[in-house]
This record gives C-alpha cells, structure tokens and sequence, in this order.
C-alpha cells in the first residue's frame, strides 16, 4: 500500500456517516486524489476538524491497489482563500474553477500547471478577469483541448492582416478567418489576448480578458455538452 503526501486543494466534500468524510482534492504533484477521510469531524482527530471546499493544505494518504477510494491519513489546513468567502465575485469564479477541475481532469493525473493556476484563482484579492483565463486555458491546455488561434484552423493559412471579426467553432475547435452561420463572431482584440495566452503573454486589460474567459467557457461549455450551475454564476451572460 503507497503512502504519499502533498499539497493539495480541496474540490468537493461529502458527508459520509456522522464523522467521517469523503473528499476530492487537486494535490500538485499527484493529480486528483478522492478518498474517505474516517474520523474526519471527530474532534482531537488528524483532519483539521474536517475538509472544507475551496481550501488548501498539506494531505496524506494510502492507496491501495483495486480500491476506488484512497484512504486519507492526515490534513494540514494552511490556506482558507478569504478572498472567495468575502466577495461575490470571487466566490462565483473559485466555484466555477474548482467545478471545472474536478470535471476535466482524470484521477492521478498531475498537472502541477493547472493547480498553481488554481491556486493564483483563489488567492486574487482583486477577483481579476486576467487569472480566470489564464487558469482555464492552462487547463485546457493541460488536457489537449485549447483552441486553435494562432491561424484559420480550418484552411491552416493566417488569419486576415485586416479583419476586424473572426469566427470561432466549437466542432473545428478554433478560429476561423470569415465567420459562418453558427460560428461565434468574435472581436479581433480578443482573438490576440488568446494568442498571448498561447505564448504564455498573460498581461491584458480587464475588459478583453472578460470576453476572452467568457469565449473559453462557452467553448467548454459547448465541448462538455452542457451548461453547469458554476458557470451560469461565473458567466451570467452566456445563455
């Protein structure tokens, strides 16, 4: 049985009997980890009175060959993100990026990437739009789903020196050179911050950072199928 330790982020919590708990948390170097946390709200126990969401630490646990659920041994509590408890906005963008994780990503599958951008989320103190893209295309970069924006993905040749709107489809998974019937048309400026994003320029203003995360989250949306709670709150103007 692997004894492992690590920092990690808790996801999500469930209630499993009068004292014990079971989690799933973003640990950095290991990937998600989801496991029973026995005793976890018994009080002298060695789980930081229990697991909350949306909070980071210091985890152990034991996993066990053929077993779904690891088993966790300790909890270190280390960091609450005051931030995502004390203003609105915050609030909407840490549950739709924790939401978001705990969707795309796969079981033991570390992205150390993707949970430093988590963890830069859900410290923003100024809610900025700019963290929010950065973390969702590091993700989605991380499971070989980002867009194409460097060039027209359909034809591969550049996209128009003089075009001021672009397309954007879902189903060629990119940009498009002349917007189509059922293309999303999209301003220029956003289509460049996407392409700072791809070259690792992550410095925008507040406002083409908005429409570029909103852009991404409508391309998730779109690929996932469906339309989550999180990001109606985070996103209210995608329909």
């Amino acid at each position: 049985m692997a004894r492992l330790t690590d920092t990690a982020i808790v996801l999500r919590r469930w209630e499993y009997s009068e004292t014990s708990q079971t989690v799933s948390a973003l640990s950095r170097e290991h990937g998600l980890v989801r496991g029973l946390a026995k005793g976890a709200i018994r009080p002298g126990g060695s789980f930081s009175g229990g697991f909350e969401p949306v909070t980071r630490g210091h985890l152990g646990w034991m996993v066990k060959a053929g077993r779904e659920l690891a088993i966790l041994t300790e909890w270190l509590l280390e960091e609450v993100y005051w931030s995502t408890r004390h203003n609105a906005e915050a609030n909407r963008a840490a549950i739709y990026a924790v939401d978001l994780t705990a969707r795309l990503l796969t079981d033991q599958d570390p992205h150390p990437t993707v949970f430093d951008a988590l963890d830069r989320v859900l410290t923003d103190l100024s809610c900025s739009s700019a963290h929010l893209l950065t973390f969702q295309w590091t993700l989605l970069e991380a499971i070989g789903w980002r867009p194409v924006v460097e060039h027209d993905v359909v034809s591969g040749e550049p996209l128009p020196a003089d075009g001021h709107v672009f397309g954007f489809r879902t189903s060629a998974g990119g940009v498009v050179g002349v917007p189509a019937e059922g293309d999303w048309r999209v301003r220029r400026e956003t289509i460049e911050v996407l392409q700072g994003c791809a070259v690792g320029t992550w410095g925008h203003g507040a406002d083409v950072s908005r429409r570029a995360s909103g852009l991404l989250a409508v391309y998730i949306r779109d690929l996932l199928g469906e339309h989550s709670e999180a990001m109606r709150h985070a996103f209210p103007a995608i329909g």
